[in-house]
C-alpha cells in the first residue's frame, strides 16, 4: 500500500519545469486577442439584447439550468446602476478582454489577466449560447486551468519585476498532469462516439463538414475528386483520438501521437477555416505534452541549480 501510495503520489506531483505553463499562458493570450479582434465588428450585434438570437434569449434558457453561471447580463445590471448605456457596458467588456489578453501575451498581472480573461471570456460564452462551439469550451478550459496554475512562469514579465521567486516544481507537476488526463478523456470518448456510427468510417461525416455553410471553404469539385480519400481520413481521425490516451504517454509514441493530433488540426484551420479553434487545441495539446517531448522535464530539473524554480 505504502508503494502504491509513492507511486500514486509521483504521478499525481511528478516535479516540473515551468515551460509547459510558458507554453499555455503565451497561447491562450494570443488566443484571446485574436478571439477580442475578430469579434470587434461584431461584438455588440451578437451579444445585444434584441433580436430572435438575441443575448436575452440565449440566459433566459441559460436561467433555466443555472441562476450561478456567469453571463453578460450580471455586468449590464452593474453599469444601468451606475448609469452606463448597455452598448457601454459591452463596449468595456470587449476592451477589458483585449486588455487581458495582452497582459497573458506580455505576462503582465498574469494571474489578474487570466482570471479576467476567464470569466468575461465565459460570459460571452454563455450570453452568445446560440453562436458560441467547441472553440469556446475549450478556450474556457485551457483559462481555467491557467488562472489557477502557479503563475507568474519566469519568461513573464511578473516574474522579472519579482523579488521572491518560490519553488512551485510539485504544483506546476500536478496542475500539468490534470490538463494531461483531462485531454485524454475529452479525445477518447470524442474518438469513441466516432467509432459508434458509420459516418466517419464512410468518410461521409467528413464530406457533410465540408460542404456545410459557412464552412465550406474549398471548392466542391475539389471534394468531388478527392472523396475516395474521405474513409481513410475519417478512420484515422478515428484512431488518433481513441488511441490518444494509449500512445500519448509513452516516450516511444508520443511524439508521433502528438504531431498527428496537431497535424489533425491544423488541416481543421486549412480546410474549414476554424483557424480558433485549431489554435486552443494546438495550445493545449502542445502545454500538455511538448515540452520533454525530445528530453525528459526531470533531466532538466536535474541540471538546474538548486533553489532554481521550474
Amino acid at each position: 500500500m505504502q508503494a502504491f501510495k509513492e507511486r500514486l503520489f509521483g504521478f499525481l506531483f511528478p516535479a516540473e519545469t515551468d515551460n509547459w505553463l510558458v507554453i499555455l499562458r503565451i497561447g491562450l493570450g494570443l488566443q484571446i486577442t485574436l478571439y477580442s479582434l475578430t469579434l470587434r465588428s461584431d461584438w455588440n450585434d451578437l451579444l445585444g439584447g434584441t433580436g430572435v438570437s438575441s443575448r436575452n434569449v440565449a440566459e433566459a434558457l441559460l436561467s433555466v439550468e443555472s441562476h450561478f453561471v456567469p453571463r453578460l447580463a450580471w455586468l449590464v445590471a452593474l453599469g444601468e446602476q451606475l448609469g452606463l448605456r448597455e452598448e457601454t457596458v459591452l463596449s468595456i467588456a470587449w476592451i477589458c478582454l483585449l486588455v487581458a489578453g495582452c497582459g497573458l501575451l506580455l505576462g503582465v498581472a498574469c494571474r489578474f489577466s487570466a482570471i479576467l480573461a476567464w470569466f468575461l471570456h465565459l460570459c460571452a460564452a454563455e450570453s452568445g449560447g446560440f453562436v458560441s462551439y467547441g472553440m469556446d469550451n475549450f478556450m474556457t478550459i485551457g483559462l481555467f486551468y491557467l488562472m489557477l496554475s502557479p503563475l507568474p512562469d519566469r519568461y513573464s514579465l511578473d516574474w522579472q519585476w519579482r523579488k521572491w521567486r518560490p519553488n512551485y516544481r510539485r504544483l506546476l507537476g500536478f496542475f500539468r498532469r490534470v490538463l494531461q488526463v483531462h485531454l485524454c478523456v475529452i479525445y477518447f470518448f470524442s474518438g469513441l462516439t466516432k467509432c459508434l456510427g458509420t459516418g466517419w468510417w464512410d468518410g461521409s461525416n467528413i464530406w457533410r463538414a465540408l460542404i456545410r455553410p459557412p464552412f465550406n471553404i474549398i471548392d466542391p469539385e475539389i471534394l468531388v475528386q478527392g472523396k475516395l480519400i474521405f474513409p481513410i481520413v475519417g478512420i484515422v481521425i478515428c484512431l488518433l483520438e481513441t488511441g490518444y490516451p494509449f500512445f500519448i504517454w509513452n516516450n516511444k509514441t508520443r511524439s508521433i501521437w502528438l504531431i498527428g493530433i496537431c497535424g489533425m488540426h491544423i488541416l481543421i484551420g486549412l480546410a474549414m477555416g476554424m483557424w480558433l479553434f485549431s489554435l486552443v487545441m494546438l495550445v493545449l495539446n502542445v502545454a500538455a505534452f511538448g515540452p520533454g517531448l525530445t528530453r525528459p522535464e526531470h533531466a532538466k530539473i536535474s541540471m538546474q541549480p538548486q533553489g532554481a524554480v521550474s
